[in-house]
């Protein structure tokens, strides 16, 4: 299962109050598939079929198919000096 650092925990929780998600909301990591890639946005709620993960208050829904790929590692994020915030994942330490 996928695990938040407590950066990531913290920039979750921010990014939620910022923009005034509910308390049942967070952060929906999705496959794009035609991209090849992972989609991330605020969600209001998880979808049907999502994985949530909820560490201290910062809640993350991922789809089957990125659950399935983020399984076994670690979340991690960042904020640059422009606001811009970038999440990381690696593998958790055996």
């Amino acid at each position: 299962m996928l695990t938040m650092t407590d950066n990531a925990v913290l920039v979750i929780r921010d990014l939620a109050a910022q923009e005034a998600v509910p308390e049942q909301g967070g952060l929906r990591i999705a496959t794009d598939q035609e991209a090849g890639s992972l989609t991330i946005e605020l969600a209001s709620q998880p979808m049907e079929g999502d994985q949530v993960v909820n560490t201290d208050g910062a809640r993350v829904f991922l789809d089957p198919a990125a659950a399935e790929l983020l399984d076994d590692t670690a979340m991690d994020a960042a904020v640059d000096d422009d606001g811009t915030v970038q999440f990381g994942f690696s593998e958790k330490p055996i």
